[in-house]
């Protein structure tokens, strides 16, 4: 007996008042860090209290950090995240920057999808922090039919403050399942060739685009405490190969292009050199008047791109001396980017479906 309006089905052994079972189908969620839902107080409270709370991102005893989370850090900083916001906001759908082109992505995602396997892949996302929420979008695909899927963080690097702490609630969504899905995390894709290839032909695009060529290519990295890596996270050793790949597959040398690490937080020492303070040191001692940055710890343009980079860190670099500023965009939902994207999620569907 088949729905065809749902698609479901009750099983041919069964009584008519068994439940409706969906046709199977696989998952493939995409999952981004996240998003507030709008840029006013409460709503940049919600947001920035969930994502701090995060003991993969502040991993401090909850005695002693959240009583100077929520009586000071969360008093102000909504005020200055959400002025932030406000100045990147995409007005014309009321939603962040990353919302707008995580659904790019997804969209694109899903077409390249359908093209391969037809509709017995389903193709959505999620934020870890904020909405949609990943245990939404779990259920989502479960009562859709989904028996088996296929999560993935959109990081290039693994870190356990972005790419496993995204699998850890992914993890916690599936706990809440009656009939739980076979489920594959995709891993870090920072050397993948067709990934380096994209970044590479956007950051020659760039340059053949500039008036004049930029003297450094500043490689900015979402930071992190020098204390995690020391504790084993690999994410720095990850972004210093990222950086050299790229460095090779655009034949150049090491005056041309330098890793830096930004959006340092708190009083710690974090992985350096700062971005913030290298771009300035390029203008002020080496007398570098046009620098490019690009970010490949992101696959989207979010707040610590055009708002940190594109704004606090360009300022820094003029402050300093520098003439001219290039921000290289993030390569979002560019075809290269896609199409690099959906061959890993393809190759990591072997074995769960065949074409």
């Amino acid at each position: 007996m088949l729905d065809a309006q749902t698609t479901a089905q009750v099983p041919a052994h069964a009584d008519k008042d068994h439940p409706k079972v969906p046709r199977p189908k696989i998952g493939v969620l995409l999952a981004n860090l996240g998003t507030p839902d709008d840029t006013d107080y409460w709503s940049m409270r919600r947001y920035l209290n969930e994502f701090l709370s995060d003991k993969r991102v502040i991993d401090l005893p909850s005695w002693k950090w959240q009583p100077l989370l929520q009586l000071i850090i969360l008093t102000k900083r909504p005020f200055t995240s959400g002025a932030a916001y406000r100045s990147i906001w995409n007005e014309e759908a009321n939603e962040s920057p990353l919302l707008t082109i995580t659904k790019d992505q997804t969209a694109a995602m899903t077409q390249r999808m359908q093209d391969r396997y037809g509709d017995q892949v389903m193709v959505d996302f999620c934020m870890r922090y904020g909405n949609p929420s990943t245990e939404s979008k779990v259920q989502e695909m479960v009562a859709a039919g989904c028996t088996k899927i296929l999560f993935f963080p959109l990081y290039p690097q693994y870190a356990g403050a972005t790419m496993a702490t995204a699998n850890d609630q992914f993890f916690r969504a599936l706990m809440q399942e009656t009939y739980q899905p076979a489920a594959r995390t995709v891993p870090e894709y920072f050397d993948n060739p067709a990934y380096i290839e994209a970044l590479a032909t956007s950051i020659e695009e760039a340059y053949a685009a500039a008036e004049d060529k930029p003297e450094m290519l500043v490689v900015s990295y979402h930071g992190m405490p020098k204390r995690y890596l020391m504790q084993g996270d690999p994410y720095h050793c990850k972004c210093q190969k990222q950086t050299r790949l790229l460095k090779e597959r655009l034949g150049w040398d090491d005056t041309q292009i330098k890793t830096t690490f930004q959006s340092v937080f708190g009083t710690e020492e974090w992985l350096r050199p700062y971005t913030v303070e290298e771009v300035a040191r390029l203008a002020s001692e080496e007398g570098k008047k046009h620098i490019a940055v690009v970010a490949p710890a992101f696959s989207a343009d979010c707040i610590e791109t055009l708002e940190e980079i594109n704004e606090e860190i360009k300022e820094s670099f003029e402050h300093a001396g520098g003439e001219k500023f290039t921000y290289i965009p993030c390569l979002n939902d560019r075809d290269d980017h896609m199409d690099a994207l959906a061959q890993i999620v393809e190759d990591n569907l072997k074995g769960w479906i065949d074409v």
